[in-house]
């Protein structure tokens, strides 16, 4: 056992591991910042393509798949907003249009109520008022209530994407040949040492 062992250390030196060990970890710290770095390049699309309502969705489920995939692609930032994705202009779009459609609305069923009064007052009445004139030709032209403005909640476009601790990527390889090579390290130098202690 004992010769086998001083075999092993004789042609695979611990200092070996050591390097690429250290040679893993340079490997993985650049890749951790290369997911960094394209993550905020994904997020920055989404924050284009909210401004100009143009590819929203797609951009967001680019931004959200590589997230989910790729360790150190963290959206949140010191003293940042959360959740950190808030789509401001992409909700101000609905709610403009959804109160433009209110307003539409509205002056349809104004000028049904004017033309009812036009009506009305051009005719002469028998047995029937002039209000039951009036709300037979509102009934008649199809005016429907007036249209609440209801809040749009604004939680359904702020998101935030968990990214994983560790992800079979170049950084999550990296580390773990690092991890691995350490070990032997720390292995090959026990028993070096152990070896040189029998020699005494």
């Amino acid at each position: 056992m004992a010769k086998h062992a001083n075999g092993l250390t004789r042609y695979v030196k611990p200092w070996y591991f050591l390097g690429l060990g250290v040679l893993s970890i340079m490997v993985a710290i650049l890749a951790m910042r290369s997911n960094y770095t394209h993550m905020t390049q994904l997020r920055d699309a989404v924050y284009a393509a909210d401004k100009s309502g143009q590819g929203v969705t797609l951009a967001l489920q680019d931004l959200q798949h590589y997230v989910t995939h790729h360790m150190n692609t963290n959206l949140a930032t010191p003293n940042g907003v959360y959740p950190p994705i808030q789509l401001k202009y992409t909700y101000d779009r609905l709610v403009q249009a959804h109160s433009e459609q209110i307003v539409k609305h509205d002056a349809q069923n104004a000028q049904v109520y004017a033309d009812a009064q036009t009506y009305c007052d051009s005719i002469t009445y028998t047995s029937t008022t002039r209000t039951d004139c009036l709300q037979q030709y509102v009934n008649a032209h199809g005016v429907k209530s007036t249209v609440q403005l209801q809040t749009i909640p604004d939680s359904l476009y702020k998101f935030d994407f968990a990214s994983p601790r560790w992800s079979p990527d170049l950084a999550g390889w990296s580390w773990v040949a690092a991890v691995i090579a350490l070990v032997l390290f720390v292995v090959l130098l026990s028993v070096d040492i152990w070896q040189r202690h029998l020699k005494r």
